[in-house]
C-alpha cells in the first residue's frame, strides 16, 4: 500500500527561504513603521544634537643634550647635574595624561564649573559667553569635591533667582551678594565682555562637578600620539562640543607640562647647590688645617723645601698616587652622600651626579630623585593615604635601602683597592729607606693638601654649574603649533546616524518577530508536521475562514474552503482505493484536544462526500462534549447515539435525522443526552451493531469522535473504523504532541490513520500562491502588495 504523502509531493527541504522571508513580510506594516520611526529619531538627533569639533596642537620635547648652557661648561668629565636619564617619548605621553597634571590644568581653568544657556529645544554650554560667573569664597579643596547644579534666572540688571532642585531652594539675590548654599559660599558677578543685557538673558545652568571626575573625562578624550616619523614631536588632539574650551585646555596643558618640568629641574639644581656649599665649608676647614700642619712641620724642622725623590721612585709611585687620589676622592664623595642620606628627613632630594663614578650610585640617586619629585607632585593634590602615593613611598623605601647597600659595598671595595695601592706604594718607597723621616712627613702632608685642594676646586666648579642651571630657565618642551580647531565638525555624522537609525528601526521588529517565531510552539502549516507526515499519510490542509465567510460549504460553492474540502475528498478516495478494499465506508474524525475543529471537518467532509449523489450519514460520537448541533440545526428533541447505546429498545431508524440543507442530503445521528458514564457505554456492542446496519444503506459513515488525549472514548471504538482522520489545527496544536500522534499510528491504536491540518492562514506563509487555492475563485482584484508578494515568490 502506497502512502498518501508519496502521492501528493516529494518531501520539501526543511528550510524554505520563501516561507522564511514571508514570515517577516506579513508584518510589513511593523517593518515600515520601524524604519520610519528609526529614521525620524535619527533625523531629530541630527537636527538637535550639538556638533563636536576636533582641536589639535603639537609640541616638541627638548632633549637634555640640547641645553647649550650646560654644554658650554667644562664639566671635567663628570656630566651635567641636570642629567636625570633620557626618558623616551612614551614616558612623556604618560606624564601628559597623568591625573595630577590634568587635574592642575582643570583647576587653573575652572573647567569643573560649567555654564549652560537654556534654549527652546536644547541647552548649550556658554563657556566664556555666559552673562555671569561664580566667585567662590569656599576653599578650592572643598569646591573640587562638590557636585552641584544651580539654575540662575536673571530678573533685573542687578538681581536674579537662584534655584536648586534637590533641596527645593529658590531665592532672589543681588549681584555681588555672598550666598551660602549646600556648604558652598560664593558670589555671582556679571561677566566682563558679555554682549547683551543681563536682565534679558536666558536662564543659566551652573554645574559644579568633582575635579577628579572632570579630569578623568579629559583624560579619556585626550589623544596624544607621535607626529609622523619624528621621535621628539607629539600631536595632541581633543574632541569636544565647545572648541574654545578644548583649545584653552590643550594650550594650558602644554604650558603646565613645561612649567612643571622646569620647576622640577630647578628644584634639583637648588638642592644640589645647597649640598655643594655645605661640602665646600667642610673642605675649606680641612684644607686650612692641612696647610697649618705643613707650616708647623717646616717651622719645627727649620726647612723651606725638600728635594724630590729619585726619578725611579717618581716613575714607580706616580701611577699608584694617581689611583689613590682618584679612589680617595670617590670615597670622600660617597661618604658625604651617605652622611646626607642618613641625616635627611623623609624623602628629600639627594644631590644629582656630584662626580661619583663608582658602583652605579649616580644612577640610583637620579632614580631616587625622580620618584621623590613624582611623590611630591601628587602630595600637592592628595594625601599620603592615596594608594598611588603609598606605592611610590614603598618604592622609595626599597630604593633607599638599595642605595645604602650599594654605598656600603662600594666603600668596602674602594678601601680594599686603596689598601692594595698603599702596599704597592710602600714597596716602591722602600728604596728610599735612607731618606730622612722628615721627607716622608712632608710628602704625606703635601698629598693631603693636594687632595683637599683638588676636591675644593672640583666642588667650586660644580657650585657654579648649579648656580647657572638654577638661574637658567631652559624649557623641557616647546610649543610648535598652539591649539587650533578644524572648521568642520567630526560628529555626529548625519548620514551614518540616519543609516544606523533606519537599520536599527528595521532590525528591532525583525528581532521581535524572530524571537516570537522562536518561542512559538504551535503548528501553523504543513511544514511543521514534517516529523509526523514522514510516517503518517497527509490528506491536506484546510484554510482559515475569512471574516464574514460561512463555515459550512454550500452547493456549487466556489470558495477556497470548499475547494480545500474537495481536495481532501480526492485524497481520501485515493487513500481508500490504495488499501485495496471496496467497503471502506466508516471514517472516524478525531483530534488531540478539543477546539481543533474535528466537528467542523467532519460535517463539511460529509457534505462534500454527499455532493456527487452519495448517501452519507454523520454520527456525533463525542457524547461528552457534543458540538454537531452547531452545524446541523433542528436536532433538538430527537433521540441520539447515547440513547441508542444505552437503550436496546431504540432502533437505528429512531435516531436517524434526515437532513437536506441547500439540496445536499446528509443524514445525522446526534450525540443525544450527555450520559453519566460515557466510557462504559462504548464498551458494549451497540456501537458496532449501529455501524454494521448503517453500512448497508450508506456509502460513507462519518463519525465525529471525542479527542484522544482527553478521554478514552475514541480508543475504545477505534477498531470499528476503516479510516481515521486525525485533525490538527494551526495555532492550537502543540508541536510537542506530534510524538503522541505518531505513537498512536505506530501502535495502531487508531485504525487507518491520516492527518489533516485545519485553520491554516495562507497569507502568512504564501500557501495561496503555492497551492493555487485562490485561482479563479472570486477573490477579487489583487492589490499592489499581493502583486509584490507574488513577484517575490515567483523569483524565489
Amino acid at each position: 500500500m502506497e502512502e498518501l504523502n508519496e502521492y501528493t509531493e516529494k518531501q520539501e527541504s526543511k528550510f524554505d527561504i520563501k516561507t522564511e522571508i514571508n514570515k517577516y513580510l506579513i508584518h510589513w506594516k511593523w517593518l515600515v513603521l520601524g524604519v520610519l520611526l528609526g529614521g525620524t529619531l535619527a533625523y531629530l538627533y541630527n537636527r538637535y544634537s550639538i556638533p563636536k569639533y576636533k582641536s589639535e596642537a603639537s609640541m616638541m620635547i627638548v632633549k637634555e643634550q640640547e641645553n647649550s648652557v650646560m654644554n658650554a661648561l667644562p664639566s671635567g668629565g663628570g656630566g651635567s647635574i641636570l642629567t636625570m636619564g633620557q626618558e623616551n617619548l612614551g614616558n612623556q605621553i604618560e606624564t601628559l595624561r597623568s591625573k595630577q597634571l590634568v587635574g592642575t590644568v582643570v583647576s587653573e581653568l575652572n573647567h569643573n564649573i560649567s555654564y549652560y544657556m537654556e534654549g527652546n529645544l536644547i541647552t548649550v554650554e556658554a563657556y566664556r559667553e555666559s552673562p555671569l560667573y561664580l566667585d567662590f569664597i569656599t576653599p578650592d579643596s572643598i569646591v573640587h569635591l562638590a557636585s552641584e547644579k544651580f539654575l540662575v534666572t536673571p530678573e533685573t540688571e542687578t538681581s536674579f533667582v537662584l534655584s536648586e532642585e534637590n533641596s527645593g531652594y529658590s531665592e532672589v539675590h543681588e549681584l555681588g551678594e555672598t550666598i551660602t548654599l549646600d556648604g558652598l559660599k560664593f558670589k555671582v558677578f556679571p561677566r566682563k565682555g558679555f554682549k547683551g543685557t543681563f536682565g534679558e538673558s536666558h536662564p543659566i545652568i551652573v554645574k559644579i562637578s568633582p575635579l577628579r571626575q572632570v579630569a578623568n573625562n579629559y583624560i579619556s578624550r585626550l589623544e596624544i600620539t607621535k607626529k609622523g616619523g619624528a621621535e621628539d614631536i607629539l600631536s595632541l588632539a581633543l574632541v569636544g562640543e565647545n572648541n574654545r574650551k578644548s583649545e584653552d585646555f590643550l594650550n594650558a596643558l602644554m604650558l603646565q607640562f613645561n612649567e612643571e618640568g622646569v620647576e622640577n629641574k630647578r628644584e634639583v639644581a637648588e638642592n644640589t647647590a645647597s649640598f655643594i656649599q655645605e661640602r665646600l665649608e667642610i673642605i675649606s676647614t680641612e684644607l686650612d688645617s692641612v696647610e697649618g700642619g705643613m707650616a708647623e712641620f717646616k717651622r719645627k724642622n727649620e726647612i723651606m723645601d725638600v728635594a724630590s725623590g729619585a726619578m725611579e721612585f717618581q716613575t714607580i709611585s706616580s701611577q699608584a698616587e694617581q689611583e689613590i687620589f682618584k679612589l680617595e676622592t670617590q670615597l670622600v664623595l660617597i661618604e658625604s652622600v651617605e652622611d646626607m642620606l642618613n641625616r635627611q628627613g623623609d624623602y628629600e632630594l639627594l644631590p644629582a651626579d656630584v662626580g661619583i663614578e663608582e658602583g652605579g650610585i649616580s644612577g640610583l640617586i637620579n632614580t631616587y630623585n625622580t620618584l621623590v619629585l613624582e611623590r611630591n607632585a601628587y602630595l600637592s593634590n592628595s594625601t599620603e593615604k592615596n594608594p598611588f602615593i603609598q606605592t611610590l613611598t614603598a618604592e622609595l623605601d626599597s630604593l633607599k635601602e638599595n642605595l645604602q647597600d650599594n654605598i656600603e659595598s662600594t666603600t668596602q671595595s674602594i678601601k680594599i683597592r686603596l689598601k692594595e695601592l698603599n702596599q704597592r706604594e710602600r714597596s716602591a718607597e722602600g728604596v728610599f729607606s735612607t731618606f730622612p723621616g722628615m721627607e716622608r712627613g712632608i710628602r704625606s702632608i703635601e698629598r693631603q693638601q693636594q687632595i683637599k685642594e683638588q676636591l675644593y676646586l672640583f666642588l667650586l666648579q660644580r657650585r657654579e654649574e648649579a648656580a647657572i642651571s638654577s638661574a637658567a630657565t631652559v624649557s623641557v618642551a616647546r610649543i610648535i603649533d598652539p591649539a587650533f580647531t578644524n572648521g568642520s565638525p567630526v560628529g555626529p555624522q548625519p548620514w551614518m546616524i540616519l543609516a544606523g537609525g533606519i537599520i536599527i528601526g528595521f532590525l528591532i521588529p525583525v528581532i521581535v518577530i524572530f524571537i516570537k517565531n522562536m518561542l512559538d510552539t504551535k503548528v501553523h502549516h504543513k511544514d511543521d508536521l514534517q516529523p509526523l507526515i514522514k510516517h503518517v499519510p497527509f490528506l491536506g490542509d484546510i484554510p482559515q475562514i475569512e471574516k464574514g465567510q460561512n463555515d459550512v460549504i454550500q452547493r456549487n460553492d466556489r470558495t477556497v474552503l470548499a475547494e480545500s474540502f474537495r481536495i481532501l475528498r480526492t485524497n481520501l478516495n485515493y487513500l481508500l482505493k490504495g488499501r485495496g478494499k471496496t467497503d471502506n465506508k466508516i471514517i472516524f474524525v478525531t483530534s488531540t484536544i478539543k477546539g481543533e475543529g474535528k466537528t467542523f471537518v467532519a460535517y463539511n467532509l460529509a457534505r462534500t462526500l454527499a455532493s456527487p449523489n452519495k448517501k452519507v450519514i454523520i454520527i456525533g460520537a463525542d457524547i461528552r462534549n457534543p458540538q454537531l448541533h452547531r452545524y446541523a440545526e433542528g436536532l433538538g428533541g430527537f433521540l441520539g447515539l447515547s440513547e441508542f447505546i444505552h437503550d436496546e429498545s431504540v432502533t437505528v431508524a429512531d435516531i436517524i435525522n434526515v437532513k437536506k440543507e441547500d439540496q445536499i442530503p446528509v443524514d445525522v445521528i446526534s450525540s443525544g443526552r450527555i450520559p453519566p458514564n460515557p466510557g462504559e457505554l462504548f464498551m458494549n456492542n451497540r456501537m458496532q451493531e449501529l455501524l454494521n446496519e448503517l453500512k448497508i444503506n450508506y456509502d460513507y459513515i462519518i463519525v465525529d469522535t471525542a479527542p484522544t488525549m482527553l478521554v478514552t472514548d475514541t480508543l475504545l471504538i477505534s477498531q470499528l473504523a476503516d479510516t481515521t482522520i486525525y485533525v490538527t489545527r494551526a495555532g492550537i496544536t502543540e508541536k510537542g504532541v506530534l510524538s503522541y500522534v505518531r505513537e498512536l499510528y505506530e501502535e495502531e491504536k487508531l485504525k487507518g490513520m491520516a492527518v489533516v491540518i485545519n485553520d491554516v492562514d495562507y497569507s502568512k506563509f504564501g500557501y495561496a500562491a503555492k497551492y493555487g487555492y485562490t485561482y479563479g475563485y472570486g477573490r477579487g482584484p489583487k492589490n499592489s502588495w499581493q502583486l509584490i508578494k507574488e513577484k517575490i515568490f515567483r523569483r524565489s
